[in-house]
């Protein structure tokens, strides 16, 4: 798990292990793992900058390109759905047809901005479906655009080091933000993370919470080897 103050970068909380005595591998800044459907908010981010809307409907059926037929999860398939209901219910026809007509380069490109290692992504439309390679902490920063009206922050630790009197003799100056995205898009894009968890795939998590001021997207990886949930506490 990561969290971090979406404004400064701030981490909160960080647990990359059970037990560092035995093991010294932190899973939450060295784990590179596929993000499965969790990576999918950002090719949606990428047609809203090209234009895109909650309410662009965008085909969902059955797609197939050579030896490769892909499913969605639920085997369900309709003619169109809007973005909101397609990311809601984390269809993985509408977001290959998305990354198809963006095409994968420029898909690849835009998930960069937000912090996404470009190399570990694949050129192809498999990319959608979140099949390249990240680290918790990557995800955690990148979301953290959403939050941050499209202000990307650089995580960091070690706030102030004090003496044994308790004179502090160093104090961070916290990284600056970058621009991932603009406010908008970061807007737009939150919007539609707000019916993932309030009548899509984390809904059920949310009202057992009874947290409706989280926003976010589920990603099983296949056969669930890694499940993530990468989200946001919405602002009032």
């Amino acid at each position: 798990v990561v969290t971090l103050d979406p404004a400064t970068g701030a981490i909160r909380s960080l647990v990359g292990g059970f037990d560092f005595a035995r093991n010294q591998f932190n899973s939450a800044t060295q784990a590179y793992r596929q993000p499965g459907s969790s990576f999918k908010p950002f090719i949606y981010s990428a047609l809203i900058e090209q234009g895109g809307w909650a309410g662009t409907l965008v085909s969902d059926e059955p797609f197939v390109q050579g030896d490769w037929a892909p499913r969605n999860y639920d085997g369900q398939y309709e003619e169109a759905l809007t973005l909101r209901e397609a990311l809601a219910r984390s269809k993985n026809m509408v977001t290959i047809r998305i990354t198809q007509a963006l095409g994968p380069e420029r898909a690849r490109a835009w998930a960069a901005r937000f912090g996404i290692e470009e190399a570990r992504q694949p050129l192809n439309l498999t990319l959608a479906l979140g099949t390249g390679a990240v680290t918790p902490l990557q995800m955690a920063q990148a979301y953290a655009a959403f939050a941050n009206a499209g202000q990307r922050p650089t995580a960091w630790m070690v706030d102030r080091v004090q003496d044994a009197q308790g004179t502090v003799i160093w104090k961070a100056d916290p990284p600056k933000p970058h621009t991932a995205i603009s406010a908008r898009n970061a807007f737009m894009t939150s919007q539609l993370l707000a019916a993932v968890a309030r009548e899509g795939t984390a809904a059920r998590a949310s009202s057992l919470l009874g947290r409706w001021d989280l926003y976010g997207k589920t990603g099983p990886t296949n056969d669930a080897v890694d499940a993530w949930f990468c989200g946001l506490q919405a602002t009032r």
